[in-house]
């Protein structure tokens, strides 16, 4: 078989599988410039990989991507017959470790959800409003929402009776229901009220969180908003933490903060694990598994409960 004819099997595959593989499939296909599609999948050689590696420096995290989709598809051509080997150098570096994210502290949150302070930091805005910004805020924290699933939000998608929110088909083709609290219940019940004032389209395919125009919330206007209410608010990394505080770390705050209230509760944490990976929409455990190291206040209850446990408290 073709290698050309091979890639497309391959992220065929992968999206029957439930994957959307968008960067994967653009990775693969930028790959078949470096070499011959035409030929078989055997005919790629590793110093063709190491050129589309771009040589054999540090492995960045782009580096890193090209080379684990590589892997993949020749995992799959030689379990199919396609192929009797695998080009891949075996010595690729190593790549640093992630950035771990900002988690946000109550003061912290508490400034940036001030609604004078957001009020102020969206004066003179033309479409973009104060409220809306809140709103999405509140949003991305109190529900632990990415935010292409909070922009994506429609009329439809917000049951304020049930205080659940439908999430659809996003980051791995999965939708599902999120529940909110009372407070933040609360919040979006106004917000529809001032949408009906603004007189914004009413129907159910409109989005909720609007322009005041009816359009959809733009990645990059609410990361200028959100960047100047930051300045703002004085919120910025420590010496050594990411050095920009970013909207999605917002979603990862959440997660923290709702394992650590859980400790504090004496709560069982590994059995409550895959409630917050579903609710925060994880293909599986591994996704939701990372917030357990992620401060130092929640390595604390954690290690406060393992020692009562020890010392023979079964409740622990």
């Amino acid at each position: 078989m073709m290698l050309r004819e091979a890639i497309d099997q391959y992220i065929l595959w992968r999206r029957a599988h439930g994957a959307k593989f968008a960067t994967g499939s653009d990775i693969l296909h930028h790959f078949l410039h470096y070499v011959d599609g035409n030929a078989a999948c055997d005919a790629v050689s590793t110093k063709q990989v190491l050129a589309f590696l771009a040589g054999q420096g540090v492995l960045t995290r782009n580096r890193q991507n090209k080379y684990h989709t590589l892997a993949g598809f020749w995992r799959h051509a030689i379990s199919r017959g396609h192929a009797t080997r695998s080009p891949l150098p075996n010595n690729e570096p190593k790549s640093p470790p992630r950035t771990p994210p900002y988690i946000y502290s109550r003061d912290e949150l508490q400034r940036l959800l001030d609604p004078v302070t957001v009020a102020n930091s969206r004066r003179g805005a033309v479409q973009f409003d104060a409220v809306t910004f809140r709103t999405l805020l509140l949003l991305l924290y109190g529900a632990g929402l990415r935010f292409c699933e909070a922009t994506a939000l429609t009329i439809a998608d917000v049951d304020l009776a049930e205080n659940i929110l439908t999430i659809r088909a996003t980051k791995f083709y999965k939708s599902r229901l999120v529940p909110i609290g009372p407070q933040l219940a609360a919040v979006l019940t106004n917000y529809m009220l001032l949408r009906r004032r603004g007189k914004l389209a009413q129907d159910e395919t409109s989005y909720f969180l609007a322009n005041r125009n009816g359009t959809r919330l733009a990645s990059s206007t609410v990361q200028d908003a959100f960047d100047r209410l930051r300045r703002m608010t004085g919120v910025r990394s420590a010496v050594g933490g990411r050095r920009i505080p970013r909207l999605h770390d917002l979603r990862h705050s959440f997660a923290v903060h709702s394992l650590t209230a859980w400790y504090r509760q004496g709560a069982d944490v590994q059995r409550l694990l895959p409630v917050l990976s579903s609710y925060l929409g994880h293909s599986d455990l591994e996704g939701t598994k990372i917030y357990l190291s992620m401060t130092p206040e929640l390595l604390q209850q954690a290690s406060q409960r393992f020692a009562r446990y020890a010392g023979g408290d079964q409740n622990a």
